[in-house]
């Protein structure tokens, strides 16, 4: 009967050869020492009518003491009636299935599906949260095998830092990811709709806007007294004008202003949802271009960044406008001119509200379901932001603006 005869000092004392060498432990179990001087943990045994090897590990990751035990459960396997080796196998499998199927892998074969369709601030956004707020502790885990409180414990994490719209924001992009994993096989249920009321509501809502006539006067006098340099003056302004979404708006480019159907054509590439768009340009916002051009048109950009004309104004620079005038970020942002222009056009100047959506760039679909294009109507669209345009100049005067609704509003 064999014995045990390997020590410590004499595997750390064999020395690689010509050839692979054994050394033997008893009982099946050996050291094979290979001729690059790696060392090899094997039990050789028998299952049925075949001769089989199992690998136990790496010496000296995995020690003398370590591989006997291994060895000693992989008998108990085998007295069992199983077969260690396949055991291993199984249990190989399972981890590469794991792995195949953990909420990276999908999350990162749902993000690159979704990319041709997205605007590039909406990709970095995205890229932004799965690597900050979800990755680092959900990344490696099976999909099929994350349940609610696992999630929340998770989205905690964003929350307790008071990034209350970043948790919720991480919660819906999980949403989407278990709701894509569901729909090809690699999870049985999205686990977010559980987490309903489980998270802070963020305090002000999620874009703080103004929304009452008489405080958006207030507002545009203190916009009218504002100084600051030329590109972030006509930026505030625009955005108030135009109501487009704030990364619209920083990456406007010369190129795609159409001067003579005055209009501004954004690409699909830069829109959230993947669509190209257009913008009518009423007089004021004309006037406040021409007068910016002489001052940016070497750069590409209409608003280029301080810090060199190859990039684009920063995301804080209209934000930091509403700062210095006095606003805060709970009273107002600049997103927030999109909640203001959709209010006061629906609510005070009673223009259709699909009117309104599309303008914003919203999903917008006809009774058929088929989304509309990108001129879908634009002459109603037109009038209704030189009226936007209008009615902010009677606001800020002081003058008693009538909201009179033109014949397209009946």
């Amino acid at each position: 009967m064999d014995i045990e005869k390997l020590t410590d000092v004499a595997i750390k004392k064999a020395a690689p050869k010509e050839k692979a060498y054994k050394l033997s432990d008893g009982r099946g179990m050996y050291l094979e020492v290979m001729p690059n001087g790696s060392k090899y943990w094997r039990l050789k045994y028998r299952f049925g009518s075949k001769e089989k090897r199992l690998s136990l590990g790496v010496y000296p990751e995995v020690s003398l003491k370590c591989a006997r035990k291994a060895a000693l459960s992989a008998r108990d396997t085998l007295a069992g009636g199983t077969d260690p080796g396949e055991i291993k196998r199984q249990e190989k499998l399972a981890r590469f299935v794991g792995t195949e199927n953990s909420f990276r892998t999908i999350a990162l074969e749902w993000y690159e599906k979704g990319k041709p369709h997205w605007s590039e601030s909406h990709i970095k956004r995205l890229g932004w949260i799965f690597e900050n707020n979800l990755f680092p502790w959900l990344g490696h885990r099976p999909i099929a095998d994350i349940n609610p409180p696992e999630l929340l414990a998770v989205l905690r994490r964003t929350e307790s830092k008071g990034t209350h719209e970043t948790a919720h924001r991480a919660k819906q992009i999980a949403g989407q990811v278990f709701r894509y994993a569901v729909a090809t096989g690699r999870a049985q249920r999205d686990p977010t709709p559980d987490l309903k009321g489980a998270l802070a509501t963020p305090k002000g809502g999620h874009h703080a806007a103004i929304t009452d006539p008489k405080a958006v006067a207030d507002l545009l006098r203190a916009i009218d007294g504002f100084r600051g340099t030329p590109v972030v003056m006509a930026a505030l302004k625009l955005s108030l004008l135009l109501f487009c979404r704030p990364g619209e708006l920083r990456q406007m480019e010369w190129a795609e202003i159409n001067w003579d159907e005055s209009r501004w054509e954004i690409p699909a590439d830069k829109m959230k949802m993947g669509q190209p768009h257009v913008v009518p340009l009423c007089r004021q916002a004309l006037e406040i271009l021409r007068e910016l051009q002489p001052v940016t048109s070497r750069s590409k950009y209409v608003f280029p960044s301080a810090r060199g004309a190859s990039r684009p104004l920063s995301e804080n620079g209209v934000r930091t406008a509403l700062r210095t005038i006095g606003y805060t970020n709970e009273q107002m942002t600049p997103h927030g001119f999109r909640a203001m222009a959709r209010t006061i056009l629906d609510e005070v100047l009673g223009y259709r509200v699909e009117w309104i959506e599309h303008q914003l760039a919203h999903a917008v679909k006809d009774v058929n379901g088929r989304a509309y294009n990108r001129t879908s109507h634009l002459p109603q669209r037109k009038e209704m932001m030189q009226a936007w345009a209008d009615y902010l100049d009677g606001l800020k005067s002081g003058a008693v603006i009538i909201p009179l609704r033109p014949h397209y509003a009946q």
